[in-house]
């Protein structure tokens, strides 16, 4: 039973920072891709950053435009835990972040796609005022 659970939002001033955390269970991270996604009230899930955990312990990760060079994805396999370092955040990325799992090794063109991903958290709220 696969299990996705959020933590670390919560409320930040303009430019500051934020990690969230995806502690995940009842599988093992091998060949699984990794998401991060949000949602403003209103409005769909958008996909910012997801992890491909590579076969050869390389990971990949990929960003959409409005946060590469402020949000980094990282993963801790020995914890089963992905992270979302967000820094220098503004009032565009408040939302609820959905941590998202899929046990396939997604190509590039889904990574983003909210139907890619078959196992979702509940989410954590971050509101940036």
């Amino acid at each position: 039973h696969v299990q996705l659970v959020e933590s670390g939002g919560g409320s930040v001033q303009t430019g500051g920072s934020l990690k969230l955390s995806c502690a995940a269970s009842g599988f093992t991270f091998k060949s699984y891709c990794m998401g991060w996604f949000r949602q403003r009230p209103g409005e769909e899930h958008e996909g910012i950053a997801a992890l491909r955990i590579g076969g050869v312990g390389v990971d990949s990760t990929f960003y959409t435009d409005n946060v590469k060079g402020r949000f980094t994805i990282s993963r801790d396999s020995a914890k089963t835990t992905i992270h979302l370092q967000m820094n220098n955040l503004d009032l565009g990325d408040t939302a609820r972040y959905y941590c998202a799992a899929d046990p396939h090794s997604l190509p590039d063109a889904l990574l983003f796609r909210r139907r890619a991903f078959n196992y979702w958290g509940q989410g954590t709220q971050v509101t940036v005022s």
